[in-house]
């Protein structure tokens, strides 16, 4: 039996509709949410500069208390302090991002292992306020930090003391919220499958014109085990995910986009037409312009057929991630895929395809099913991934579509070479994670320099026998590995 080391918790959000509110108590509801909007907007405005660094959420009440009071607002002390401490638990999330983009630009400041120990002090300095007194941590984390604003008023959060939830039938539940006035609970009905409890969260969502109540479910413990199994995972449009054993997950994700991304371009070419004829109808005919306005350029069905397309993709997303996890604990290597390739144009329709949002979705999807089986997930540098040789670990070979030409002639899967590429990439010395492409392709040329050389071949005799891309011999990395070679010209 294979030995524990822990548990983790399986821990979702669930969101639940609002069926039976009375106007006053909506109205009442509406009233606090656009006062503790003005609260929000001063804890962020406040607790978001770079002197509230590193801030204790427990200790960013009375921080607000000192200038703003919830008796100027007539708010109960309670109310405002929750939503205050959620707005400092927000910045720190925040924070923590910003920290991250900063070790990447510092990765890329100070490359190669010569340098190594300055990234470590830096990095060092990051976790403290230490870094307050570097001119270049200061300068690099105010450029990246954006300081918090908030403009929103419509959602409020109870602690489990504001609320209380009684059963009213298999599915209902009245919960008795916390009001304006002191021992007066402003009462609504919520349909949900479950007894709702912990920290909730009341939105008013404006989009669907409904109240919803947002909650944590903890849906058990699931068991760490000492050791995990290691898979690389490289991520597509075709299929979501494909993955270093050979599996495809996800597979029905590139039909789904495309027919969504065409279905788009196509509607919005047609509304672009009727826009220019109810602006030409303005003057001429002003009843038929604002008739067309009324029933041919609302945004109301097209935003829930978005909405519904949306779901069918994180369907099919959500749906992946489960199956290459498959309730097992794995150390999954994937590609980190934050940063947009510079410097590559892609076709207008290609764009519209590969849009951020699917990736994000991808990376959300894969931390979840993460989290839910006591696995781990960790992001490498993703650069040539797909563009070397997974056998020999060399540049020599050609991608073509889903199929991956080895210099001997060899055909590999294009997405499963690239997967086996990734888990290697796992546990490289030599790549980092927040290496640049330049150094990655510099690595990869000495890698396959030392293979052809074994072969009694040079680079050149590569790229003259079709073996190696000629793109690579116009980089500095290769003239220099030329110029080390007895009998060529630098």
């Amino acid at each position: 039996m294979a030995k524990k080391i822990g548990a983790t918790k399986k821990i979702s959000t669930q969101i639940v509709p609002v069926v039976g509110m009375t106007e006053s108590v909506e109205f009442e509801l509406l009233q606090v949410m656009k006062k503790l909007g003005i609260v929000r907007a001063e804890s962020y405005n406040k607790l978001g500069s770079i002197n509230h660094w590193g801030l204790d959420w427990k200790k960013a009440y009375p921080e607000i208390r000192s200038f703003r009071t919830n008796e100027s607002l007539g708010l109960p002390s309670k109310l405002m302090e929750w939503t205050v401490s959620d707005v400092a638990k927000a910045i720190t999330a925040s924070q923590a991002a910003c920290t991250e983009a900063v070790i990447k630009k510092i990765y890329k400041r100070f490359p190669g292992k010569g340098n190594q120990k300055i990234r470590k002090e830096l990095c060092k300095q990051l976790k403290t306020l230490a870094f307050l007194d570097s001119p270049l941590l200061h300068r690099l984390i105010r450029k990246e930090f954006q300081r918090g604003h908030s403009w929103v008023k419509n959602q409020i959060v109870y602690q489990q003391g504001g609320y209380k939830c009684q059963r009213l039938s298999r599915n209902t539940y009245q919960l008795e919220l916390a009001g304006l006035r002191r021992g007066k609970r402003n009462k609504i009905v919520v349909k949900s499958n479950r007894q709702i409890s912990g920290q909730i969260r009341l939105i008013h969502n404006q989009l669907l014109q409904r109240f919803e109540i947002h909650f944590l479910v903890d849906y058990g413990t699931v068991e760490i085990p000492a050791e995990r199994r290691s898979v690389g995972v490289d991520k597509g449009y075709t299929e979501a995910f494909y993955d270093s054993e050979g599996q495809a997950h996800g597979k029905g994700l590139g039909k789904l986009a495309t027919k969504k991304s065409d279905r788009i371009c196509s509607k919005n070419r047609h509304r672009g037409k009727l826009w220019s004829l109810h602006k030409k109808l303005e003057k001429i005919d002003p009843g038929k312009s604002a008739r067309i306005l009324k029933n041919n350029l609302t945004r109301k069905t097209e935003n829930k057929r978005y909405r519904q397309n949306q779901s069918e993709i994180a369907a099919v997303i959500g749906a992946a991630s489960k199956s290459l996890f498959n309730g097992e604990s794995l150390k999954v290597f994937a590609e980190d895929l934050t940063q947009p390739i510079k410097g590559k144009r892609q076709p207008l329709a290609m764009s519209r395809k590969l849009n951020s949002w699917m990736k994000g979705q991808m990376r959300d999807s894969l931390q979840k099913w993460a989290d839910w089986t006591g696995s781990v997930v960790t992001e490498v540098q993703p650069s040539y991934t797909s563009q070397v040789d997974s056998v020999t670990g060399t540049l020599l070979g050609k991608r073509s579509g889903d199929n991956f030409t080895r210099f001997n002639g060899v055909v590999l899967q294009a997405d499963h070479n690239a997967a086996k590429n990734i888990l290697a990439r796992g546990t490289d010395k030599e790549i980092s994670r927040y290496m640049n492409k330049t150094e990655v392709q510099a690595v990869l040329l000495r890698r396959t320099a030392r293979f052809l050389e074994g072969m009694g071949l040079s680079l050149l005799d590569a790229v003259e026998l079709g073996y190696l891309d000629c793109k690579h011999s116009r980089t500095q990395a290769f003239k220099q590995l030329l110029g080390g070679i007895p009998g060529t010209s630098k």
